[in-house]
């Protein structure tokens, strides 16, 4: 039997346990509940069905994000999710995997962009539930088309890959497309360059639904 003994400062995918019997601890990644010691997640950001996308995508943030929508998945499918989004992008295939997941979960997934949303992160963003896609005031983003990172090599290895970067750009221009509302054709032209857009213009382009505004009171005025 496993006995929870502190949990890790949030954000820190790993947990303290001893094993009963044992004098020594063991770390325990909460990320993935089909870890072989079958650990119940016990950060309390996880419990709250709140996830973070912090840094550039790639395929070990994207499979502990999907971890942890199967986990809350199966737990609850009646609650939300809500994904907060402040990245720069990253690798293209790891971010169409989230967006899939987001996609076949239950839950509805809320996405929140707070700082800025970049390439294979406005992506994300956008791939939240309608009506669910929200930025703060001062949140930034930007859309651009796939890059690929393949420099050397054959010349044949390089059409290759410049076929696959070619397909990958028409699925992305499809999913943007659909999803804002916007006419294939001025997606597609606007994702030939970077495209930087505030937070109402992400609103006003179909990106997010909802720019989230201050809403705390107004400070008294204290005259001297």
């Amino acid at each position: 039997m496993l006995s929870p003994l502190r949990e890790t400062p949030i954000g820190v995918p790993k947990v303290s346990f001893r094993i009963s019997g044992e004098e020594d601890m063991v770390r325990i990644d909460t990320h993935c509940p089909v870890h072989r010691r079958q650990p119940i997640p016990t950060n309390r950001l996880y419990r709250e069905r709140l996830l973070f996308l912090g840094q550039n995508m790639d395929d070990e943030i994207a499979n502990q994000i999907i971890c942890i929508m199967m986990y809350l998945n199966g737990e609850n499918r009646s609650k939300d999710i809500y994904l907060y989004i402040n990245s720069p992008g990253g690798a293209v295939l790891a971010g169409i995997s989230v967006y899939d997941m987001m996609q076949f979960v239950v839950p509805d997934v809320h996405t929140i962009c707070v700082g800025l949303a970049a390439s294979m992160g406005s992506f994300i963003l956008t791939g939240g539930g309608i009506t669910k896609r929200i930025a703060l005031p001062h949140a930034r983003v930007m859309i651009h088309q796939p890059a690929s990172s393949f420099y050397e090599g054959q010349a044949g290895e390089c059409l290759m890959e410049a076929e696959e970067i070619l397909k990958l750009r028409d699925c992305i221009t499809s999913i943007y497309a659909r999803k804002t509302g916007k006419p294939l054709w001025v997606v597609s032209e606007d994702m030939e360059r970077d495209v930087f857009m505030s937070a109402r213009e992400a609103r006003v382009y179909g990106i997010i639904d909802l720019v989230v505004m201050d809403t705390s009171p107004p400070r008294p005025i204290v005259s001297s």
